[in-house]
C-alpha cells in the first residue's frame, strides 16, 4: 500500500495534505532552492551517462549557473536514435517505464521517453495533490476518498494518460470504469460506452480523461432528456431509482434532466487545451468544474490548478523550469544561430509571454528541453488563496502561433472564439494563408442538420475572438484599424458531413494511434489537408465581408 493511500485511509489528513500540497505555502525563493538543489542530483547522473554527456556536448557543469550557461537547448531530436531504440543502457536512470506519445513527419514517427523509479515516485505525490485539490473547496479540506468510482474516458498505456491512469489508481485507491485491463482491449468509443452504463447503473463519484468527451455525453445526454425516447436511460439495471429522482431534482428547477441530476461529481481531472474551452458547459450540465493539469510526455506532469479552478502553479520536484522570454524568441527568428537566453521562475514577470524549457530530475532523460509551449504569467502570487508563486496560463504552442499582423491567434482561442459564437459544429482545422493580406483558414464541419453560412461564419468567429481579452491576441485598437483598411482576417470553408470521420478512418488504415485520429487543430500537414480539403464545399470558400 502506497503512503498516500495508508494515510488516506487512516484519516491523516493534515499529514497528507502537508506530504502532497505543502509546497503551495512556498514562496518563489524557496521554491527556487529545492529546484536548484534537485538539479545538482540531476546533473550528476548526466554527467555518468553516454545520452547526458552527449546532449550536453560533452560539457561537465558543476553547479546550476555552470549548467544554464554552457548545457545547450535541446529538442527530440538530440535524443535520437536512443529513445526510438528505448536503449536502457545510455540513460542516467534505469527506466520503469516508457511514454509515448505522436512523432514530428518525416522526421521520427512517434516519440518515447523513459521513466525512472525515482520519477513515478514522486509523480504519485502530484498525481494525489491534483485528487486534494480537484475535490476541495479550501485549503486542507479533504474530498478525496479510497474507493471512489471514476469514468475512464482517457488513451490506453504506452500513452500518456494511459499510463498514468494505473498510478492514480495505485496511489489514491480510485477505481476506473471500465477497469483499466478490460479498457486496454477496448476501442475508444467502447471504453466511454461501457464506462457510461456501468456509471447509470452503479453511480460514480469523478471522471478522468478528455474533457471534451464530458461535454459531449452531457449535451448527448441534455438533448435526449427533451425527446420522448427516454428508453436508452430506464433499460439500465440499476439506473430506475437514480433517474427518478434526477426527474424530480430537474423538474423542481423548472429544466430538462442533466447529468448533475444523477450523478454528484467530487472531482473531475482532465488535461489539455479543452479543457479551457469547456470548463463552463461542463459545470452547466456535470455541476462541477474540471481541474485542468498540464503535463505532457516529456514532463509527466508539470503544474495544475488550484481549488479555485483559475491559473495554474508549478510542481516543483518532477522537472527543474526554465522559460525563454518572448522577445528572446523574436531575436531567435530574426537571427541565425541566436541562442535564447532563459529566466527562472523567481525571474517571472507579470503579464509577459515564455516557452516553457524543462530539464526532468530523478535520473530523466531530457535536459534543457524546449517543448514548444508557450505559456503567460497572469500574477506573481495568487492573491485570493494566499499562494506565493506565480500564477500561469498554457496559451498554446510556439508553432501553431498565427500572427496576422493586427491579431494573433492559436489553438487556444480559436476554439473559445467558436465556442462564443454558439454555432453547432463537428470539429475543425485552421492554417494560415497569404492572399494579399495574410488570413486564417477555417475549415469547418457543422453538426447534422444544421446549416449556416460560410460568411456568417467568418462574421461571427471574428467578432467573438475580437471581444476575448487577451492582450496578445488582438490589438487594442483593432475597431479603429477595421474602418480604416479592408482587414478580412478570417476566411472560411463548409466541409460536408462525414469528413472527419472519413478523415478518422482513413489514418485507422493506415495504422494510426489513437491521437493522430485527428488533425491538428491549427496548421495541418499538407498530408492531412489533402485527406480534407477536397471535400470542401465548391464555391462555399467566401472571406468575411
Amino acid at each position: 500500500m502506497s503512503i498516500i493511500l495508508d494515510l488516506l485511509k487512516s484519516n491523516r489528513n493534515d499529514e497528507l495534505w502537508q506530504l502532497c500540497c505543502g509546497f503551495l505555502d512556498w514562496d518563489a525563493d524557496q521554491f527556487m532552492r529545492i529546484q536548484n538543489n534537485l538539479l545538482l542530483e540531476q546533473i550528476e547522473l548526466l554527467k555518468k551517462s553516454y545520452l547526458g554527456l552527449k546532449v550536453m556536448k560533452g560539457a561537465r557543469p558543476t553547479s546550476v549557473e555552470d549548467f544554464r550557461n554552457n548545457v545547450p537547448l535541446t529538442r527530440y531530436i538530440d535524443y535520437c536514435p536512443e529513445l526510438l531504440e528505448q536503449n536502457p543502457d545510455v540513460l542516467p536512470a534505469k527506466p520503469v517505464r516508457w511514454i509515448q506519445t505522436s512523432g514530428k513527419g518525416g522526421v521520427y514517427p512517434f516519440k518515447w521517453v523513459p521513466v525512472s523509479q525515482r520519477q513515478w515516485d514522486e509523480s504519485g505525490l502530484n498525481f494525489a495533490a491534483i485528487g486534494l485539490l480537484g475535490s476541495c473547496h479550501k485549503k486542507g479540506e479533504m474530498g478525496l476518498k479510497p474507493g471512489m468510482k471514476f469514468l475512464y474516458a482517457a488513451s490506453q498505456s504506452p500513452t500518456l494518460t494511459g499510463t498514468v491512469a494505473y498510478k492514480i489508481a495505485s496511489e489514491v485507491g480510485i477505481r476506473f470504469m471500465p477497469n483499466l485491463i478490460d479498457a486496454e482491449k477496448l476501442s475508444f468509443e467502447d471504453r466511454v460506452q461501457i464506462g457510461y452504463k456501468r456509471a447509470l447503473s452503479e453511480g460514480m463519484d469523478g471522471f478522468y480523461g478528455l474533457a471534451g468527451v464530458l461535454a459531449a455525453i452531457g449535451k448527448k445526454f441534455e438533448e435526449g432528456s427533451r425527446t420522448s425516447n427516454k428508453a436508452a436511460f430506464w433499460k439500465q439495471p440499476g439506473a430506475l431509482l437514480r433517474i427518478s429522482r434526477g426527474l424530480i431534482r430537474s423538474k423542481s428547477q423548472g429544466r430538462g434532466l442533466l447529468p448533475k441530476d444523477l450523478w454528484d461529481l467530487k472531482l473531475i481531472i482532465s488535461m489539455g487545451t479543452d479543457a479551457t474551452v469547456f470548463k463552463d458547459r461542463i459545470n452547466h450540465l456535470w455541476g462541477r468544474m474540471p481541474l485542468n493539469i498540464y503535463g505532457n510526455t516529456e514532463t509527466i506532469v508539470a503544474a495544475t490548478q488550484t481549488w479555485d479552478y483559475k491559473d495554474l502553479v508549478f510542481f516543483p520536484n518532477l522537472n527543474y523550469f526554465e522559460f525563454i522570454p518572448e522577445d528572446e524568441l523574436i531575436k531567435e527568428n530574426q537571427i541565425n544561430s541566436y541562442h535564447p537566453r532563459t529566466v527562472l521562475l523567481s525571474e517571472l514577470e507579470k503579464g509577459k509571454f515564455y516557452e516553457l524549457v524543462i530539464t526532468n530530475l530523478h535520473g530523466g532523460a531530457l535536459a534543457r528541453y524546449r517543448l514548444g509551449d508557450l505559456i503567460r504569467v497572469s500574477a506573481l502570487r495568487n492573491e485570493a488563496l494566499g499562494i506565493n508563486l506565480p500564477q500561469i496560463t498554457l496559451e498554446g504552442r510556439t508553432d501553431d502561433l498565427i500572427d496576422l499582423g493586427f491579431i494573433r491567434l492559436n489553438e487556444r482561442v480559436i476554439w473559445e472564439g467558436l465556442e462564443k459564437t454558439e454555432i453547432r459544429y463537428k470539429d475543425w482545422t485552421a492554417i494560415k494563408e497569404i492572399e494579399g493580406n495574410p488570413q486564417l483558414h477555417l475549415y469547418l464541419e457543422l453538426a447534422p442538420g444544421y446549416y449556416i453560412s460560410s460568411e456568417e461564419v467568418a462574421k461571427r468567429l471574428y467578432y467573438a475572438i475580437k471581444n476575448l481579452s487577451n492582450g496578445l491576441y488582438v490589438y487594442k485598437e483593432i475597431d479603429k484599424i477595421d474602418t480604416l483598411i479592408d482587414f478580412k482576417p478570417i476566411k472560411v470553408t463548409i466541409l460536408p458531413q462525414g469528413t472527419f470521420s472519413a478523415y478518422k478512418r482513413a489514418r485507422q488504415s493506415e495504422g494510426a494511434t489513437l491521437t493522430d485520429l485527428k488533425p491538428p487543430h491549427v496548421n495541418p500537414s499538407r498530408d492531412d489537408l489533402g485527406l480534407l480539403a477536397p471535400r470542401s464545399v465548391s464555391g462555399d470558400r467566401t472571406l468575411v465581408s
